[in-house]
């Protein structure tokens, strides 16, 4: 029997999506197959120190979205960069690692900072590379990459703020001679809806704003608009899977963080959409793969769409590169109706990553100009 691959799941991060990676860590870690891998849990705390922790319990409060929180009681993970397999290592070894598994939603996680790091140590990830991470985070730079390549986006506005406190009235007037209310007020580089809200009139824009300003320093305005929320999950480096439909419909004003995992009837997850006309269901499936490479992506992201109601105009809203892996986040739900279950779902991921090592590994990393080859 082949030697187990060593399987290092990251979750836990300095973000406010902290909690949520905790949920989703704790389904990915359930889905390995213990007889391939041995899975090793890396926790971030929220103070950023990293901690090996146990396996099997590695959270407290795990059924409580509310209250989840990593266990304190771990090993201090270190790291020692230079060359070789070996760059983690606690009070009582090295720790042999072959793919890194980052469930690590929003900041210093998904953003591309993380991946960043690893590509330094040259080791096998899950998921999108730096560039593309940090690409798919920011909403606004992923929108121009979208528009290069012609799809649709809603209409927005960008306000950046760096020094001294908000200029209320001017990003009021920016947001007003732009867009009709109501519009959405997001932070660029956030997901799971922190930090989202929407607007209806001007006191509540600026009441949004000054919320959203509490996360990130640059905010998009987005025009709002009545649509069908509808979502697919991807899969591949180069050969590129895209699943079946499936549709969020939320029971609060929007899908927001409380309705998303606070709120048990917070919305309805269609997880296959039947009554879509099927050009338009082959169309946001293209639509898709397109972003999807917009963007550079490999290993999988969630593609998020709006689907005008009247017109049937199909919006790009964003690619989500780490995804909610809850036990009720569309990206497996998605997966598993297109015939791949959550156990196939880890294989493929970790598959894909040490495809994408292999071929970097491949690349030369100096140059002379007395080389032959």
């Amino acid at each position: 029997m082949s030697e187990k691959k060593q399987i290092a799941v990251f979750c836990g991060g300095r973000s406010g999506e902290h909690e949520v990676s905790l949920r989703s860590a704790k389904f990915v870690v359930s889905q390995f197959d213990m007889e391939k891998y041995d899975v090793h849990v890396v926790g971030i705390q929220k103070n950023g120190s990293w901690t090996l922790l146990d396996r099997e319990n590695f959270l407290i409060n795990a059924d409580d979205p509310a209250k989840v929180s990593l266990a304190e009681d771990g090993l201090e993970v270190t790291i020692r960069p230079h060359a070789g397999k070996t760059h983690f290592f606690t009070s009582k070894g090295p720790l042999q690692i072959d793919v890194v598994f980052p469930v690590l939603h929003g900041t210093f996680g998904e953003d591309g900072t993380f991946q960043g790091l690893l590509d330094m140590l040259e080791i096998a990830y899950v998921g999108a590379d730096c560039l593309s991470s940090a690409a798919a985070m920011d909403k606004d730079v992923a929108k121009r990459l979208f528009m290069a390549d012609g799809m649709n986006v809603l209409d927005y506005v960008v306000l950046v703020r760096w020094v001294g406190d908000p200029d209320y009235e001017e990003a009021r007037r920016s947001v007003e001679q732009t867009l009709d209310y109501p519009v959405f007020v997001k932070p660029a580089k956030l997901g799971s809806s922190v930090g989202i809200a929407k607007a209806n009139d001007s006191k509540e824009l600026i009441a949004a704003l000054a919320d959203a300003w509490k996360y990130d320093n640059k905010i998009l305005v987005e025009r709002g608009v009545d649509a069908r929320e509808i979502e697919c999950s991807v899969l591949g480096n180069e050969d590129i899977f895209v699943s079946e439909l499936g549709e969020i419909k939320p029971h609060h004003s929007f899908y927001s963080y409380e309705a998303k995992y606070i709120d048990p009837d917070g919305a309805e997850l269609v997880v296959g959409v039947s009554d879509i006309d099927s050009k338009i269901k082959a169309e946001i499936r293209k639509e898709a793969a397109k972003a999807y490479k917009a963007l550079g992506c490999t290993g999988m992201a969630r593609a998020d769409f709006f689907v005008e109601k009247g017109t049937n105009k199909i919006y790009i809203n964003e690619l989500n590169t780490i995804p909610g892996f809850t036990k009720i986040s569309m990206y497996p739900k998605l997966c598993e109706i297109s015939g791949i279950s959550g156990r196939e779902l880890v294989s493929r991921l970790v598959e894909l990553a040490f495809e994408r090592r292999r071929i970097l590994d491949g690349l030369k990393r100096d140059f002379s100009l007395q080389d032959p080859s």
